[in-house]
């Protein structure tokens, strides 16, 4: 029971939830389901609430104003109930729209307000914007990011930050029961699993090239790709192009409940992204017990070691990717050296972990509210 002295406090968790099924947005279903098992009394403010009526939402400008009076009213209305409100917040108009409207009103309210940055690009968005943020996180009742790596670049604007990490839930993100390689080796070449959005910034094309380069080496080769967005099509015709075939399957979005499964099947978990900060997918794939080949961008040197618990490789580059790849399936006892490493780092993530690290949080920043009993 990692938070029952906070059983009873009542937190208002801000941010959005699926569809899509991204990262953010399966943290807060996994604090939402993790919270409540402990006795808070979660009520979640979505910050991306279906459109109403939906043809709204093909107007650029009139949708945003559609999405934020009714999310405004939300919040006021949650603040005015909560103990305590937690917003996860990320770059961008997200930040301005949603973010910074929630620690305004909940300190009108007088209710405590925890911002949980999250996302890659705070740094570009920072230098940018820091003057319109710094106003909104002095408000704030604590700032709290994910990893070591957003912390240090808060602290390049004079913002202090502290550390509480992404959380995975163990019961359902776990090694599979047998080593099923041996069933399929047959077919000459790994599962890879690639858990990203297809939005440009997670590269998945430089994943496909290096999968072709994968396939070139080991014809029974299959990647699985499991997200969705606004580069599906050309995604598409890219496999096509590079005549994968069959060999690709382009799952689309699956829920947060389905994906272990998918995990479970891998035998590499292919991370190509540009930038990044603590990718829910590797913490998954490092729970699953999946050998992981991941880029070396933003905070993923901070999460994972090259050769250790991850293969590492600059961005960009399908030849390095895809050798990567080949030498984790022809060498078997780097990959299960990989794979248990991995799920060593993976206990760190865990809510036995996390779970009292947020409630330190959220003891320091509402010391005397929610100490009743349900």
């Amino acid at each position: 029971m990692a938070v029952a002295d906070l059983r009873g406090i009542r937190v208002a968790l801000v941010g959005p939830v699926p569809p899509p099924s991204g990262g953010m947005a399966n943290q807060l279903l996994q604090l939402t389901r993790l919270l409540e098992s402990e006795g808070v009394s979660v009520e979640v403010v979505p910050v991306n609430a279906p459109y109403r009526p939906g043809w709204i939402g093909r107007i650029p400008g009139v949708r945003a104003l559609a999405r934020f009076v009714p999310y405004s009213f939300a919040l006021q209305s949650a603040a005015s109930r909560a103990d305590l409100v937690h917003v996860l917040a990320s770059s961008g108009w997200s930040w301005h729209l949603f973010a910074a409207p929630a620690v305004w009103i909940s300190r009108a309210n007088g209710v405590p307000v925890i911002v949980n940055y999250r996302g890659g690009g705070a740094g570009s968005f920072l230098a940018r914007q820091v003057g319109w943020v710094k106003p909104t996180l002095k408000r704030s009742t604590a700032l709290v990011v994910p990893s070591e790596f957003l912390r240090e670049v808060f602290a390049r604007f004079g913002l202090s930050a502290r550390v509480v990490p992404n959380v995975i839930d163990a019961d359902r993100f776990a090694p599979r029961a047998t080593d099923s390689r041996s069933a399929h080796a047959m077919e000459s070449g790994p599962r890879v699993l690639i858990a990203r959005n297809l939005e440009s910034v997670y590269d998945v094309a430089t994943g496909l090239r290096a999968f072709q380069q994968v396939r070139e080496a080991l014809p029974g080769a299959r990647l699985v790709v499991a997200g969705t967005g606004p580069e599906r099509d050309r995604l598409g015709a890219l496999a096509n192009e590079l005549g994968l075939g069959a060999s690709v399957r382009f799952v689309g979005r699956i829920g947060n409940e389905d994906m272990p499964a998918f995990y479970r099947e891998a035998d590499v978990v292919l991370n190509p992204s540009l930038a990044d900060n603590m990718p829910i997918s590797i913490l998954e794939a490092l729970a699953s017990g999946v050998p992981v080949v991941t880029t070396n961008v933003g905070g993923i040197p901070f999460l994972v070691r090259h050769d250790e618990t991850a293969q590492m490789i600059p961005p960009g580059d399908p030849a390095t990717m895809a050798a990567a790849i080949l030498r984790l399936w022809s060498d078997p006892a780097l990959a299960e050296r990989q794979s248990r490493a991995g799920l060593s780092l993976a206990g760190k993530f865990t809510w036995a972990s996390v779970g009292k690290q947020w409630a330190a949080v959220y003891q320091e920043a509402a010391p005397a509210r929610g100490r009743a009993a349900p």
